[in-house]
């Protein structure tokens, strides 16, 4: 408005995004480092089912025994030979640890026994066979 004498000046607005991506960074990080990882055999197992069987949150090594006889330490292919070294190790890093056999429900189960007593024959006691529950 010119014409009363009244000048208007033009100011620019901003608005800081520093704070807000600060934010958006923290609640990223907060998201990573809650977020609990389930470790998984590595491969495909269809469990027995057993209507006693319990969730077990705190698992340290994963013996996984597929259908074919094959049987996988933390997804690799061993050899039943080797499991008792490869468990006295464990016990060894690990004193208190957990060994959770995952057998496939068609395999052998001469098979899922050798393991068992391997790992068993390493000094781990705290072994417990997988299966789903009903």
């Amino acid at each position: 408005m010119k014409g009363l004498g009244i000048e208007r000046k033009s100011k620019d607005t901003t608005l800081n995004m520093g704070p807000l991506i600060d934010m958006v960074f923290i609640l990223l990080i907060f998201f990573l480092v809650t977020t609990s990882f389930v470790r998984e055999s590595g491969v495909e197992v269809k469990r027995p089912i057993a209507s006693t069987a319990e969730k077990q949150e705190k698992t340290t090594m994963i013996v996984a025994v597929t259908e074919e006889g094959m049987i996988y330490i933390d997804e690799k292919l061993v050899d039943i030979r080797s499991v008792r070294s490869t468990m006295e190790r464990f016990k060894v890093e690990n004193p208190k640890g957990n060994v959770v056999i995952t057998a496939d429900k068609n395999s052998l189960f001469g098979v899922s026994i050798e393991v068992l007593d391997e790992v068993r024959a390493a000094g781990i006691s705290n072994v417990v066979v997988a299966a789903t529950k009903e």
